[in-house]
Protein backbone atom coordinates (compact mmCIF):
# COMPACT_ATOMS: atom_id res chain seq x y z
CA UNK A 1 0.00 0.00 0.00
CA UNK A 2 0.89 3.62 -0.55
CA UNK A 3 2.52 5.58 1.88
CA UNK A 4 0.57 8.54 0.54
CA UNK A 5 -2.87 9.26 1.97
CA UNK A 6 -5.90 8.82 0.06
CA UNK A 7 -7.72 11.97 -1.24
CA UNK A 8 -10.89 11.46 1.24
CA UNK A 9 -8.37 10.66 4.45
CA UNK A 10 -6.85 14.14 3.41
CA UNK A 11 -10.42 15.62 3.45
CA UNK A 12 -11.41 14.41 6.80
CA UNK A 13 -8.21 15.05 8.66
CA UNK A 14 -8.76 18.31 7.17
CA UNK A 15 -12.59 18.83 8.23
CA UNK A 16 -11.56 17.05 11.64
CA UNK A 17 -8.80 20.05 12.22
CA UNK A 18 -10.91 22.76 10.82
CA UNK A 19 -14.07 21.56 13.30
CA UNK A 20 -11.11 21.69 16.19
CA UNK A 21 -10.00 25.20 15.21
CA UNK A 22 -13.50 26.58 14.81
CA UNK A 23 -14.77 25.10 18.59
CA UNK A 24 -12.25 27.54 19.90
CA UNK A 25 -11.43 25.25 22.50
CA UNK A 26 -7.27 24.99 21.28
CA UNK A 27 -4.63 26.91 23.28
CA UNK A 28 -2.96 28.98 20.48
CA UNK A 29 0.29 27.49 19.66
CA UNK A 30 -1.54 23.56 19.22
CA UNK A 31 -4.13 26.15 17.05
CA UNK A 32 -0.46 27.36 15.09
CA UNK A 33 0.43 24.16 14.88
CA UNK A 34 -3.21 23.02 13.60
CA UNK A 35 -3.61 25.84 11.15
CA UNK A 36 -0.58 25.05 9.62
CA UNK A 37 -1.33 21.28 9.10
CA UNK A 38 -4.51 22.22 7.54
CA UNK A 39 -2.75 24.72 5.26
CA UNK A 40 -0.55 21.61 4.04
CA UNK A 41 -3.74 19.59 3.49
CA UNK A 42 -5.35 22.53 1.83
CA UNK A 43 -2.59 22.38 -0.75
CA UNK A 44 -1.83 18.71 -1.11
CA UNK A 45 -6.01 18.26 -1.94
CA UNK A 46 -5.76 21.37 -4.43
CA UNK A 47 -3.00 19.54 -6.03
CA UNK A 48 -4.75 16.46 -6.58
CA UNK A 49 -7.87 17.98 -7.85
CA UNK A 50 -5.86 19.95 -10.51
CA UNK A 51 -4.64 16.51 -11.44
CA UNK A 52 -8.11 14.80 -11.77
CA UNK A 53 -9.39 18.31 -13.90
CA UNK A 54 -6.63 17.92 -16.25
CA UNK A 55 -6.84 13.96 -16.50
CA UNK A 56 -10.38 14.75 -17.52
CA UNK A 57 -10.76 17.24 -19.38
CA UNK A 58 -8.40 14.81 -21.88
CA UNK A 59 -10.73 13.54 -24.27
CA UNK A 60 -9.91 10.77 -26.95
CA UNK A 61 -10.70 11.66 -30.39
CA UNK A 62 -11.95 9.30 -33.49
CA UNK A 63 -8.63 8.55 -34.53
CA UNK A 64 -7.35 7.49 -30.91
CA UNK A 65 -5.02 10.86 -30.14
CA UNK A 66 -6.19 13.29 -27.35
CA UNK A 67 -6.83 16.38 -27.21
CA UNK A 68 -7.54 18.34 -24.25
CA UNK A 69 -10.90 21.11 -23.77
CA UNK A 70 -10.07 24.41 -22.49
Amino acid sequence: MSKEKKFEENLADLEAIVQKLESGQVPLEEAISEFQKGMKLSKELQETLDQAEKTLVKVMQADGSETELV
